[in-house]
């Protein structure tokens, strides 16, 4: 193929200079047919094999193709790469090419069988008002000191591209649909439509095609706020690729550095505060921002029903030697006058209540592992009381005792030294039974006030507690009102003159 000086050479000979094709083709050496076609039109440069041999690599072609055929029916991230392919070639048949020589092949041959090829997606534009995208994360949070596991829900409008997080503490149904239930609160009504993964808490059976059978309690749920859910296609997470980015956005904005909160409740304002701040961002392309952008949305979703959905779950179970009742693998401590007793459970996502018949007997944060138990002093203060050799090795007591303060050991000690273990231990439970009924920050105050004033029985310390403005008692107060009482008679004290 003829260069560009060449090319022009030719031409100006021609048409400037008027010389013939024939002395043209002597002078430059090329054919008259070239120079023909040179005269006919613009300059091509090189023109593109249209077959591209491979001398060395031929023979193995047939190879590669049957490898590449069969990674289709191979996992995704189980396939030949082009090295792959390489390696094996010059292991297992002493191939001597190029690696340059496979990969282009190996590209080729990938196209052509249709192996790995990129997908290409439509551009779209979402309707206003219509679709939300839903999915889960995961992070590590630090609460109360101890890291933390957590999943954080994530739903986040097609259109506006307003989202929402909030933390839990697994992605359970309950806490499924109380990310829904806090989500609608904050958008202020409900999407039309809402796109999934298939959940496995939303989803019984996977059939061929958008087909589905809900979980009959999703379905439920579903209907009580009358949004219609769409599926993705098993393994295309990309179909909801929208929320898919909001999960790595929260992870790398929302939880960077890893965020330290006293409880799950305080992270998740924050995490609100977060999200709502997001109103003011401008996404790439967009003239408004997501608030703006929002506001226009928000007439089309659907209104919010007068009553959120209760989103509890019930149980029943009876209560054993220990005075625990075992509810979705944990147990849970009951007073210990309802050992052996029948009792009714409701679990929230946050919470545990404990009822016999309709009397609420107690009440447990809910934990979430397997074999934890959540015991409460007070439910067993009455029979250690009786039974005060228990007291040291009693659980609910020594995991009281890891937290609380230094003064309630000073007591403790104190106690014992005036009255004897027995008697002391007895006393002081006494004392820890104020809490019951009292704030922990009073009943503290009141010890060391009782500390300093060197006293050693549960009386004094309740009489200071119940002395203070905030726990005012007149029993334990009777001469508060001595400016109210009528003058004395002094008579009475010449009555007694005379009868001495």
């Amino acid at each position: 193929m003829l260069k560009v000086d060449q090319y022009d050479y030719i031409r100006t000979a021609h048409r400037v200079y008027g010389k013939k094709i024939k002395q043209i083709a002597r002078e430059t050496g090329h054919s008259r047919n070239t120079i023909k076609k040179v005269l006919r039109g613009e300059y091509s440069g090189y023109k593109p094999r249209v077959i591209q041999p491979y001398p060395i690599l031929g023979p193995y072609l047939k190879i590669i193709d049957k490898w590449l055929k069969d990674d289709k029916q191979r996992p995704k991230k189980q396939r030949h790469t082009a090295v792959r392919v390489y390696n094996r070639l010059k292991q297992e048949h002493d191939f001597q090419g190029a690696e340059t020589t496979v990969r282009r092949y190996v590209r080729e041959a990938k196209l052509r069988l249709g192996v790995g090829s990129p997908q290409v997606f439509i551009p779209s534009d979402p309707q206003i008002g219509v679709e939300a995208e839903v999915d889960w994360g995961r992070c590590m949070a630090i609460l109360g000191g101890v890291k933390t596991q957590l999943k954080f829900f994530c739903i986040r409008s097609k259109y506006s591209g307003k989202h929402f997080v909030r933390c839990y503490p697994c992605e359970r149904q309950q806490a499924l649909f109380d990310g829904h239930i806090q989500a609608f609160a904050f958008f202020g009504g409900v999407f039309p439509v809402l796109i999934y993964d298939n959940l496995t808490t939303a989803v019984q059976k996977v059939f061929r095609g958008k087909k589905r059978t809900l979980q009959e309690s999703y379905d439920k749920f579903r209907a009580f706020y009358n949004f219609t859910p769409r599926f993705c296609n098993p393994g295309q997470g990309h179909e909801k690729g929208g929320v898919e980015g909001l999960v790595g956005y929260a992870r790398r904005n929302y939880m960077v550095p890893v965020p330290e909160a006293e409880s799950l409740e305080e992270l998740n304002k924050k995490l609100l505060q977060d999200c709502l701040s997001y109103g003011d961002h401008r996404i790439a392309g967009r003239e408004q921002t997501v608030n703006e952008l929002y506001e226009a949305e928000k007439k089309h979703l659907i209104i919010l029903p007068d009553i959120p959905f209760s989103n509890l779950e019930t149980s029943c179970g009876k209560v054993d030697k220990y005075s625990t009742v075992v509810v979705d693998k944990n147990r849970y401590s009951v007073p210990t006058s309802y050992a052996y007793f029948k009792a009714n459970v409701v679990l929230y996502i946050d919470r545990v209540e404990i009822f016999y018949g309709s009397k609420k007997i107690a009440y447990h944060q809910r934990l979430y592992n397997n074999n934890k138990w959540s015991l409460l002093p007070e439910h067993y203060l009455e029979l250690i009381q009786q039974r005060p050799q228990a007291f040291e090795s009693a659980r609910p007591i020594r995991q009281w005792r890891e937290r609380w303060p230094f003064c309630l050991e000073r007591l403790l000690g104190r106690f014992c030294q005036k009255q004897g273990d027995t008697k002391g231990i007895k006393d002081f439970i006494s004392v820890l039974m104020l809490y019951k009924d009292h704030d922990a920050k009073d009943i503290e105050a009141a010890v060391e006030q009782a500390l300093s004033a060197h006293v050693s029985s549960s009386q004094a310390v309740e009489h200071i507690l119940k002395s203070t403005p905030d726990h005012y008692d007149p029993s334990f107060a009777p001469l508060a009102n001595w400016q109210t009482l009528p003058p004395p008679d002094v008579t009475v004290y010449e009555q007694i003159g005379g009868a001495i």
